[in-house]
């Protein structure tokens, strides 16, 4: 589970308000938003010009860090919402390609999430294309992408993946699927703004982010144009709201997305 598609405080709840509303109202809030941790290295060694390249231990004190923000929060919310004790999962940062138990991958392929080890592979190049590629910058962007990552980690540890994966190849319930792993990134984003670890933008960089990786956005980008029966994350808009959902609400049980 991952791949482009995902992937990935102080004045943030009135502007999440606004943009909730704009969603609610069917305005796109891009309009608005214009004006633990076992940690590996793998990979050819950093290329001059690729700052998150050689920054190599920024990156995984910065992961970490997100990491278990992720961890203080789901080991409260899932018991407390769902009755299930949550149990971290490990972090893999690589460059270029790794191999996993979801088989052999490379950087191509951005952040996921394997069910099969329960690590959460990371590739800081996503986050150069991202900022530049994107227009979506800022550390709180990337947090999203990992927190999104967390997300599926949630769902497997619930049964949601393996439900999903048994019903075959269906576009339908893929979306879904992603869709509700943005809701509990917004699920954690909430319990983070609460803990007062949100800073002014940092919502904003979110939701830019979730509308730079929709679908829709990059056939877009890539093709000129857009075909949303081979959606398989979901839409900008859709991507938005779901999160933006489980920010305002912080209740995992609002991100029912398969109904």
């Amino acid at each position: 589970m991952g791949g482009r598609g995902i992937a990935i405080g102080g004045g943030g709840i009135g502007m999440l308000v606004l943009l909730v509303a704009a969603l609610i109202c069917g305005v796109d809030p891009r309009q608005l938003l214009n004006g633990t941790q076992d940690t590996t290295q793998i990979g050819q060694p950093p290329v001059a010009g690729n700052t998150t390249a050689r920054q190599p231990d920024q990156n995984r004190e910065f992961a970490s860090r997100v990491l278990g923000s992720t961890e203080d929060a789901w080991g409260q919310i899932l018991p407390q919402q769902a009755r299930r004790r949550y149990t971290a999962p490990r972090l893999t940062i690589y460059e270029d390609q790794i191999s996993s138990a979801c088989g052999y991958t490379s950087s191509a392929v951005g952040p996921f999430y394997c069910p099969g080890d329960q690590r959460l592979y990371l590739d800081f190049g996503f986050f150069d294309e991202l900022a530049r590629q994107f227009k979506a910058p800022g550390d709180f962007a990337q947090a999203y992408v990992i927190a999104h990552e967390v997300g599926h980690h949630v769902q497997n540890l619930l049964g949601t993946m393996d439900k999903v994966q048994r019903s075959g190849n269906n576009s339908r319930l893929s979306v879904a699927l992603e869709l509700q792993a943005d809701c509990y990134a917004g699920v954690w984003a909430n319990f983070a703004q609460k803990q007062g670890v949100l800073e002014t933008g940092d919502p904003e960089e979110a939701l830019k982010a979730a509308s730079a990786v929709g679908d829709d956005t990059i056939q877009r980008r890539s093709q000129g144009y857009v075909v949303p029966d081979s959606f398989t994350h979901g839409s900008s808009q859709e991507r938005m709201q779901w999160f933006a959902r489980g920010m305002q609400s912080g209740d995992m049980r609002q991100c029912e997305t398969f109904r």
